[in-house]
């Protein structure tokens, strides 16, 4: 296993010279989806690309079928695994060695129509040369062509994640297309012991400094499995609450952040830190808004103790 490893890792560096976008999947356990999406990336109308399959330590037959496809040579695949650690884990030691002009993130459980590519390079060329931006902030669709919860009100909207995301009330997840010389420069945190890491936390810290065009053009179906990271939701958080304080954290001292989405982030911010076992003083000491920690104490407490019963014997 070693021996290919090192030859897969060779292939990392030479592919992700290779196209104009690097896809990107993290993967763990998915050797039963991954033809699926493998199959999306053959049909596509322009093959302007490379798919880096970031394996996060996976037991399954995952490393046999990527070997697979690569040596069938249809595109440009790059592979490199590692211990079991965390999506974010996965991304940062992909995205770290990607060249190419674009990243797209893209899970190992979803696939692409067969114009994505096509589409996102055509905005591409109309946008690249537009001063701030960072990418681009596409539609995702389910597989009945269902919009996955809403349409951007205003198309190719220049603005940032938190004004047309959060400000905006646009919830669930859109398909992001990120300039890769900027990804790189806002890797996502790791804690010890935690291997889930929210990608709003990179994406609120790039909103600012930079903006992103939101487009209602769909390149990218979902399908979220009740064992993706996705459905398992509120337990994986607990397990993981250093990270879910920081996320908080990065909205509430964001002064441009609405005061509705404040007052649910105050919440989180209080119950992960009890998770976290973080000390009321310091807590109170990292944000802003000292006013809205005290008059969420009550609440989050309750909030707290709620969760604890329900999900404690994960813990």
């Amino acid at each position: 296993m070693g021996d290919g490893i090192k030859d897969l890792k060779e292939d990392l560096r030479r592919e992700e010279t290779a196209g104009s976008i690097t896809i990107i999947t993290p993967a763990y356990n998915r050797a039963k989806l991954l033809p699926r999406l493998y199959e999306s990336l053959l049909h596509q109308s322009v093959r302007d690309f490379a798919w880096l399959v970031v394996d996060d330590g996976s037991t399954d037959d995952t490393e046999r079928l990527i070997r697979e496809y690569c040596g069938q040579g249809r595109i440009r695949i790059a592979y490199v695994k590692q211990p079991n650690a965390g999506k974010h884990t996965a991304l940062n030691r992909g995205i770290a060695g990607i060249r190419s002009e674009l990243t797209f993130i893209v899970d190992s459980d979803d696939y692409l129509p067969g114009n994505a590519v096509e589409i996102i390079l055509s905005y591409h060329r109309k946008y690249k040369d537009t001063p701030g931006i960072c990418g681009y902030s596409f539609l995702r669709c389910h597989q009945d062509g269902r919009v996955n919860t809403a349409l951007f009100p205003e198309n190719e909207k220049i603005s940032t994640y938190l004004e047309s995301r959060i400000n905006g009330a646009i919830g669930g997840d859109k398909a992001e297309v990120f300039f890769t010389d900027i990804l790189k420069r806002y890797p996502f945190p790791v804690f010890a012991g935690e291997k889930y890491m929210p990608e709003d936390v990179v994406w609120m810290q790039m909103s600012g400094p930079y903006q992103m065009v939101h487009i209602n053009e769909n390149v990218y179906i979902c399908d979220y499995l009740e064992d993706g990271l996705t459905r398992t939701g509120r337990r994986m958080k607990i397990h993981s609450p250093r990270g879910m304080v920081l996320r908080s954290e990065i909205y509430l001292n964001n002064r441009d952040t609405c005061f509705k989405v404040k007052c649910k982030m105050m919440l989180l911010y209080l119950i992960y830190g009890r998770f976290a076992g973080c000390r009321g003083k310091e807590l109170f000491r990292r944000v802003h808004d000292k006013g809205l920690w005290i008059v969420c104490q009550i609440p989050a407490l309750m909030l707290y103790l709620s969760w604890k019963r329900k999900y404690g014997k994960d813990m």
